[in-house]
């Protein structure tokens, strides 16, 4: 039995690349929850978690769910 997680963007549940879907997914937490703190780290961080999200939607592989 194959326990491992692995994080992938999730397409159906995508509002742009599926990264905070992914995230969600992977932590089994909101989606919601996931897309808001990620807001937050953004304006906090001076923009830093819109490069990192960027980022997430090029290396993260993408696992279509339909």
């Amino acid at each position: 039995m194959d326990s491992k997680k692995k994080l992938y963007k999730l397409s159906a549940e995508q509002k742009i690349f599926g990264v905070c879907a992914g995230f969600a997914d992977y932590f089994d937490a909101d989606v919601t929850l996931i897309r808001v703190l990620w807001i937050l780290i953004t304006l906090l961080s001076f923009g830093l978690g819109f490069f990192g999200y960027i980022a997430c939607a090029f290396v993260m592989p993408d696992k279509n769910i339909y």
